[in-house]
């Protein structure tokens, strides 16, 4: 599975693909392929964290963080991460979105929504329903995608505070930046991820293999 995520990163618009693990079985497996995976410590509360570990050391400006757990990560979705931050400075960090598809359920606690201001800022993200559908003719709730574009020192930053409130609430890590003033550019994408997160989401992967 990383491997597939590895490939396919690599085929967005990117200087480098590194595999951020504290695994040394996942480093064998990346480098018997032929990618380049880094050991990181073992003592990190969260992927973000790791990431910024290995982010420290890069001379780079722009730093994309997808998940290992998504094997058919779109690499167009991974070059509209990173668009606004090569080209406008001012932009901190990066999100995609998409529209609910027909049949998904905007009650359940595992698609995370997302609303959003009138120039693409993030105002919060929730388990729950948001917007409130009062009235007729509103927002359209969104989900979230959770795969993220950042400044380099923005993660750094990010990486170095703690946990937040509404963080610990939601179980979002991403809140930590909206509740320290880091704003969130969510950039509409027609990606639907595939999160392989337990074993009936391991069977649906394979089947989309087998049918490619």
């Amino acid at each position: 599975m990383v491997e597939h995520v590895y490939r396919r990163a690599a085929m967005a618009a990117v200087d480098a693909v590194i595999v951020a693990t504290d695994d040394q079985r996942i480093v064998d497996a990346v480098e018997g392929f032929g990618g380049l995976a880094w050991l990181t410590r073992s003592d990190h509360p969260t992927g973000t964290d790791r990431l910024a570990e290995i982010a420290a050391t890069l001379p780079c400006d722009v730093v994309i963080n997808v998940q290992g757990d998504e094997p058919f990560i779109d690499p167009a979705a991974i070059d509209l991460l990173a668009a606004p931050l090569v080209h406008d400075r001012a932009v901190e960090m990066t999100t995609l979105c998409r529209p609910f598809l027909p049949g998904e359920d905007v009650q359940s606690p595992h698609l995370v929504k997302v609303v959003r201001d009138l120039g693409g800022r993030a105002l919060y993200f929730s388990r729950a329903p948001i917007p409130f559908p009062r009235a007729a003719g509103g927002a359209a709730p969104a989900v979230h995608i959770g795969v993220y574009g950042y400044r380099r020192a923005t993660l750094l930053r990010l990486a170095s505070l703690a946990p937040t409130p509404l963080e610990r609430s939601e179980s979002l890590e991403q809140l930590r930046a909206l509740e320290h003033g880091i704003p969130i550019r969510v950039i509409d994408s027609a990606y639907v991820s595939l999160s392989v997160d337990t074993p009936d989401d391991l069977a649906h992967a394979r089947r989309t293999v087998s049918d490619l």
